[in-house]
Order: structure tokens, then C-alpha cells, then sequence
């Protein structure tokens, strides 16, 4: 199960034909979590204090990048530390695991730091924040219908070079 915009889904492991999803509903706590939430956390909540080192090595990006995403608007307020240093929590986390979803679609940055804008803004901006996923998610399913054909190319390929290596065998024999 995965939640994002605060609507749980279930999405399927493997799956060769885009689905339609259901439309997503409001949260009726007013608050935006917009996350898809990881299998589980590193630390419970409360004791969930991260140095920018341990969220790069739970995330796999780079500490530049971390930086980058929090100066060009696209992550949410880090707290400091009493010395300054940046200490993320599950919901930073759950926020890097769902702009990672946004960079796998191809959408670009600019639109991922205006939905993290939006956000920010709150429920009146609801509409947009569809409109933005929604304008994405056209997007994927081209895109996966143009990775389909490519399948299908490469799979008549294989087929011919696996038929042009049994014919000779059928000849000497």
C-alpha cells in the first residue's frame, strides 16, 4: 500500500498495461502528507533524527544533492541541528522516496519544485497539484507505450538471431 497525497493505493508489483487509478480523495485531516511512504523507517517516530550522511546513505543520493533540493525550493523545510547541521526525519524521508518517483516519470524539476510550491501553499491548491500529476501521468503512459514498442522490436530481434543459430544445427544433422 502507498500513499501518496494522503490517498492510500495498492499498486501492483509488475504489471504490463497501465492502470487506471482512482481519482484521488481529499485527506480529511486538511493536512498534505504527499509521500509515498518506504516499506519502513530506519528509526521509529520521535527518534527519528537523520544526519545528511545517514540520508544519503539510506537514499542513495549524492550530499549535494540533498543540498540542491533544499535551495531550489524542492525540499521541504530540514531542520538544524543547535550547530547548524541538517537533521531529516521520516517524513524528509518519505518526501525524498516520492521526488524520486516524480524524477523517474521524467518530470522536470522545474514542475517538481512547483508542486513542492504548492504544497506548501496548502488545500487551496488541490486542483493544481492534480493537474500537475495528472499532466505527468499522461506523460508515463506515453511513455510506456513507446517503451512497449521498443519491447516488441527487440524481442522480434531475439527471435531472429535465436532462429538463425538453430537453422544451421537443423542442417547438419
Amino acid at each position: 500500500m502507498t500513499v501518496i497525497d494522503g490517498t492510500s493505493r495498492s499498486i501492483p508489483a509488475t504489471s504490463t498495461q497501465p492502470q487506471p487509478q482512482p481519482q484521488p480523495q481529499r485527506p480529511s485531516s486538511g493536512v498534505d502528507a504527499c509521500t509515498a511512504a518506504p516499506e519502513a523507517h530506519p528509526r521509529p517516530a520521535g527518534k527519528d533524527s537523520y544526519t545528511i550522511s545517514e540520508v544519503v546513505a539510506f537514499t542513495g543520493l549524492t550530499a549535494h544533492t540533498l543540498r540542491w533540493y533544499e535551495r531550489i525550493g524542492l525540499m521541504p523545510h530540514v531542520d538544524r541541528s543547535h550547530t547548524g547541521q541538517r537533521r531529516f526525519s521520516n517524513r524528509d524521508l518519505d518526501w525524498l522516496v516520492f521526488v524520486g518517483k516524480l524524477r523517474l516519470t521524467g518530470m522536470p524539476v522545474a514542475d517538481m519544485v512547483r508542486y513542492a510550491e504548492l504544497l506548501r501553499v496548502g488545500e487551496s491548491t488541490f486542483e493544481e497539484r492534480q493537474e500537475l500529476l495528472e499532466s505527468t501521468r499522461r506523460d508515463v503512459i506515453t511513455r510506456i507505450a513507446e517503451l512497449h514498442d521498443t519491447l516488441a522490436v527487440l524481442d522480434h530481434k531475439i527471435e531472429y538471431y535465436a532462429g538463425a543459430r538453430r537453422a544451421p544445427e537443423r542442417h547438419s544433422a
